[in-house]
């Protein structure tokens, strides 16, 4: 049995440390002019690197998924892996001022991430397994369900429809996950089409702070797939959890999302 400490430990360090990366070299392409695109794409490419050597010095025996990395198949077949969004939400990372972007890094053992971390580099927080804070949210207060700000789900905009929410529109995934973590929203569901590293540290977060954490059918989420395309997940308050889950099968039942890849 493999003591987890250690990875708790590392994941959180990992996902803080590429936050702070990213947040000096914002500052820096943005004082010397680079456009959005420069952002991005620098943003992108020195957290991949820095976290993959880290990696390959921390847990050298480990296999990694990285959505900027090439797939090795190899990974299909190692014990652990680790699954990793070195930039989630790049065009937030890319507008001047904006903090709703992340770091994700987790752990996947047999399908599943016990281990996860999200950091929220603008605001110099990273929230992480085993513990992360405990959610509190206000009594009587209408419900807030966090959506995609280019891409909302219909079936987002027809659950907040059901039960009376507001929709409150954000960029990266880790951020929306971490918004009902934090108590700033009540309900995450996305079926708008994600793959693995989108979900993988966010949910491992959400799911150790005592959250509801399944795809939008209520079946559990797996991981390291052959095919790491992974479409949709709900994060959700635990009371929440049977009210959400039942309207949204009658939302999907009336209107089944095509969830596009990306």
């Amino acid at each position: 049995m493999r003591d987890l400490a250690p990875d708790h430990a590392l994941a959180a360090e990992l996902a803080g440390g590429a936050g702070e990366l990213l947040v000096a070299l914002r500052a820096e392409l943005t004082e010397a002019g680079a456009d959005p695109s420069t952002l991005k794409a620098e943003g992108d490419a020195r957290s991949h690197e820095w976290l993959m050597d880290q990696l390959a010095v921390r847990a050298p025996g480990d296999a990694v998924l990285s959505e900027e990395g090439s797939d090795d198949d190899r990974r299909l077949g190692a014990p652990a892996v680790w699954i990793v969004d070195p930039l989630d939400g790049t065009r937030e990372f890319s507008e001047v001022g904006r903090s709703d972007w992340a770091v994700h890094v987790a752990l996947c053992i047999d399908g599943t991430c016990p281990v996860g971390a999200v950091a929220l580099p603008a605001a110099g927080r990273t929230l992480a397994t085993p513990s992360p804070p405990a959610p509190t949210w206000a009594e009587g207060a209408e419900l807030r369900l966090v959506v995609s700000r280019t891409r909302p789900p219909a079936a987002a905009v027809a659950l907040a429809e059901r039960l009376g929410g507001e929709l409150v529109a954000m960029g990266s995934a880790g951020a929306k996950a971490m918004a009902v973590v934090l108590g700033d929203a009540d309900i995450y569901v996305h079926t708008g089409g994600q793959y693995e590293w989108d979900s993988a540290a966010p949910a491992a977060v959400a799911a150790a702070a005592g959250l509801h954490v399944s795809r939008v059918d209520g079946r559990p989420l797996r991981y390291n797939n052959p095919d790491p395309y992974l479409p949709d997940l709900l994060i959700c308050r635990p009371d929440l959890a049977a009210a959400v889950l039942e309207a949204l099968a009658e939302v999907l039942e009336d209107d089944p999302p095509v969830a596009e890849r990306r």
